[in-house]
């Protein structure tokens, strides 16, 4: 592979792997640069390997510093992973466009939401969804991520703040621990079907640990506030790109 290429995947894997942790959208970075590399019938698959590699460096990062709220992770997993499997073999069958656009206004509703009602966002709260809404919610948000990834994180964030009560910082902690734990299912579908180049994944993936690493060590190190605004540019940028 020539060493541009090289080069151009590590930057874009620190780019996603920092956006993706703190606050989510990476993706949105890391396909188009994807399909240019590996054409776009690989490059949803491919991106796997690299979220796979980012979420363990993050989840460690955020276990370290205390920050991940097991009991909540554990009662959304099944569902989020059962969505997550549907999605990724829907996603080996169909094209992306028409789910990227309808998510590209979704996600413009999470930013304002973010600016009109920060307190919400910042502050832990009491857990608004309950079962079984809560299951069937992240069966949806797993669904979404199963299927195309990009912007995963702001439906996540919004499920885990908004809806069952988290901070920021807890609330991406759980976050990347969910995507972590849905990954490697995403990834076997994509695998089966021939849609994953390894070697351009495990490249991908060394930029987006890195990017991984230094985003969940500020998260921890400046709180809510700095997160909020991280997400909602985020969240805008990733908004126009699928959009537009």
């Amino acid at each position: 592979m020539p060493a541009p290429t090289v080069l151009l995947l590590l930057a874009t894997g620190v780019i996603a792997g920092f956006i993706n942790t703190v606050a989510g959208g990476g993706s949105v970075v890391s396909l188009p640069v994807l399909v240019e590399v590996v054409g776009a019938s690989v490059a949803n698959g491919t991106n796997r390997i690299a979220i796979l590699m980012q979420n363990i460096v993050g989840s460690a990062s955020f276990h370290r510093g205390g920050k991940i709220p097991w009991r909540l992770v554990k009662a959304i997993l099944l569902p989020t992973v059962a969505g997550a499997a549907c999605g990724a073999w829907v996603a080996t069958q169909i094209p992306a466009d028409v789910m990227k656009r309808i998510f590209g206004l979704v996600i413009v509703l999470v930013a304002l939401s973010v600016l009109v009602g920060p307190s919400r966002w910042i502050r832990e709260g009491e857990p608004r969804l309950k079962e079984p809404w809560r299951s069937i919610s992240f069966f949806g948000i797993g669904l979404y991520g199963g299927f195309i990834q990009a912007g995963v994180g702001f439906l996540l964030l919004a499920g885990l703040v908004l809806g069952s009560g988290l901070g920021l910082v807890k609330g991406n902690a759980a976050k990347v621990v969910t995507i972590l734990a849905y990954t490697p299912v995403t990834l076997f579908f994509f695998a089966t079907a021939s849609q994953v180049d390894l070697q351009v994944g495990l490249i991908l993936g060394v930029g987006n640990m890195t990017g991984a690493f230094v985003a969940s060590r500020l998260a921890i190190k400046k709180g809510a506030g700095w997160i909020r605004w991280v997400l909602v540019v985020a969240a805008v940028a990733a908004a126009l790109r699928m959009v537009l």
